[in-house]
């Protein structure tokens, strides 16, 4: 029988994990040309939890250059300590760099957890992090737990196409590596009186991208993004055709929202994919969310679970949504939207005085 020594040394040194070496709960922070986002912030709520569970610390990671700067805000909202690896090499940003960084301070400090916010950057980085500590990752969660008997963090999500919970986890791995979409989780409040250690760290030796960036323009947005929009009008498969937007279009002019559709009517091609709500669209929170013609699957219900009030205008009086909703409209949305609209307009000259 090969003794356990010589079991490890034929696999690489990380694989020879003692799971009661990792400790403590990452989050990444991702820092864009406004500082330190607000998803990557957000994801401090479900650390905390977590943390709390496992009696174990939240440590915020900081990677890349200028962004020592951003530690102190980093545990205002929540991380006990921030580790902070700020090198001018790391000025451009490259997923398989970043994460070759990452992943290095990971097998020194070892983690048991890591959350990443799943943005453009972060769905792109996380998986490149997990093949090189060669660790499992969940994408998407809803929700994250941990195992009483065993201290396994739970990574929890829904499958596609199912209204069950997936929960996922990896009892021989560490780190355990999950990720959450922007507005899913809130973001905790913010405490300038709260004190933490800042650990700053260096590398040796980081490989340099094989593209450099030329220059950067920023495209000018004549509107809201959907995520951050305060009203929101949103339409299903149940508009029928692409001309159904044209009236939903009218109405959002009239109330200062922001459009938004289903996955069906992004499948139809009547709405673009960035203004998709859903599991696989964006979480939404709206103060208002006006649901037209959209039958409230369990996906799409998951976008809007932040939202304050949620109306359903449907002509099918056993779709799913209403039951959700706060308020239900059952009727033909090309008789009542040109109704809001008119009612709209007389409460606005009312205002007015005219």
């Amino acid at each position: 029988m090969s003794s356990a020594k010589s079991d490890c040394n034929v696999c690489p040194e990380w694989d020879c994990q003692n799971l009661n070496d990792f400790k403590n709960v990452w989050v990444v922070g991702e820092v864009d040309e406004n500082g330190l986002s607000e998803p990557s912030l957000q994801m401090l709520t479900p650390a905390n939890k977590i943390a709390t569970k496992l009696n174990t610390k939240i440590v915020g990671l900081l990677v890349g250059h200028n962004v020592k700067k951003y530690a102190k805000e980093f545990i205002e909202y929540g991380a006990d300590e921030v580790i902070v690896l700020d090198d001018e090499r790391l000025s451009m940003y490259s997923p398989h760099i970043y994460a070759r960084t990452i992943a290095e301070l990971a097998k020194k400090y070892k983690p048991a957890v890591i959350f990443i916010s799943a943005t453009m950057k972060g769905r792109e980085l996380g998986p490149y992090v997990a093949n090189t500590l060669r660790a499992g990752i969940t994408a998407d969660c809803t929700d994250f737990d941990v195992d009483e008997k065993t201290k396994d963090v739970l990574l929890i999500r829904p499958p596609f196409g199912a209204v069950l919970l997936a929960y996922i986890k990896t009892p021989t791995r560490r780190p355990q590596i999950g990720t959450a979409r922007p507005n899913v989780f809130k973001l905790p409040p913010r405490d300038p009186n709260r004190k933490g250690e800042i650990i700053e760290e260096s590398i040796d030796y980081i490989p340099q991208p094989k593209a450099r960036l030329v220059s950067r323009k920023t495209l000018a947005v004549n509107e809201v993004p959907i995520e951050k929009a305060e009203l929101i009008v949103s339409g299903g498969k149940g508009l029928g055709n692409i001309e159904g937007f044209k009236l939903l279009e009218e109405l959002a002019s009239k109330m200062n929202a922001a459009v938004a559709g289903s996955r069906k009517a992004v499948d139809m091609g009547w709405i673009p994919h960035e203004k998709q709500v859903g599991q696989t669209g964006k979480s939404v929170k709206p103060i208002l969310y006006l649901a037209i013609g959209i039958s409230g699957a369990a996906q799409h219900m998951f976008g809007i679970r932040e939202a304050e009030v949620v109306v359903a205008i449907n002509n099918d009086p056993s779709a799913p949504i209403f039951s959700q909703a706060d308020y239900g409209i059952v009727g033909d949305y090309k008789q009542i939207i040109p109704a809001l609209i008119k009612e709209i307009e007389s409460l606005k000259k009312q205002l007015k005085g005219d």
